[in-house]
């Protein structure tokens, strides 16, 4: 198994993603009745962040690959930061912030949705059209909601997410269509109030910066 440090292809992207699409006030997938997962979505809509730690194991279906990542997360409706292995990540949907402390370095990027598998724009898509919803207590008291698609474009084939007795999630298990399976853990859940630099990088004066941006120059 590797631990790695987490890049924009090993980050916790069920985790994120999941959470984005939940986020979203279009989410008019089939279903049953879902209380705990409107909460979830409202929570969100209310401008609600989520602060949490978290651990992140990627499984390789043909290869059995295993990769696993894990940090502290915040993330609110249309952005999120995550720290871990010596690096601070900040998403804000428009731009790409990265800090790695072992280079003392900052790199900045066009975050682009087309030339991203994992873009929110696409699971919003697969979602709206194709996703079945399914919502059921378990015996201890948590809740587990299921959800299921059989569009052969769907990014997850199936998505389950399980929820404490709060109505935090605490884990998140996705399974793509190569049958690839991601699992997040996250502990020490809470929704918060976001301040003026949370999702902000403030590195040290002599840090480098590269800006990668297309209109940068």
């Amino acid at each position: 198994m590797k631990n790695l440090a987490f890049n924009k292809q090993q980050l916790p992207f069920a985790f994120i993603l999941t959470l984005i699409f939940l986020a979203g006030g279009s989410l008019f997938a089939q279903g049953q009745n879902t209380p705990e997962f409107d909460r979830l979505k409202a929570t969100f809509e209310d401008g609600q962040i989520l602060h949490a730690d978290f651990s992140h194991r990627y499984e390789d279906s043909f290869t059995g690959e295993v990769q696993s990542s894990e940090g502290e997360i915040w993330i609110g409706k249309e952005q999120y930061k995550i720290e871990g292995s010596g690096q601070i990540m900040v998403v804000d949907g428009d731009i790409s912030r990265v800090y790695d402390s072992s280079k003392n370095r900052v790199i900045i990027s066009d975050y682009i949705e087309e030339e991203d598998d994992f873009a929110p724009s696409r699971m919003l898509q697969g979602v709206d059209e194709s996703y079945v919803v399914e919502e059921s207590a378990t015996g201890d008291g948590q809740t587990e909601i299921i959800l299921v698609s059989d569009d052969p474009f769907s990014i997850f084939e199936r998505v389950t997410i399980l929820l404490n007795q709060s109505g935090m999630p605490v884990e998140i298990l996705a399974i793509d269509q190569a049958e690839n399976r991601l699992i997040t853990r996250f502990s020490n859940g809470s929704f918060t109030t976001p301040s003026d630099q949370l999702f902000q990088i403030d590195p040290p004066e002599d840090a480098e910066q590269i800006d990668l941006r297309y209109n940068s120059q």
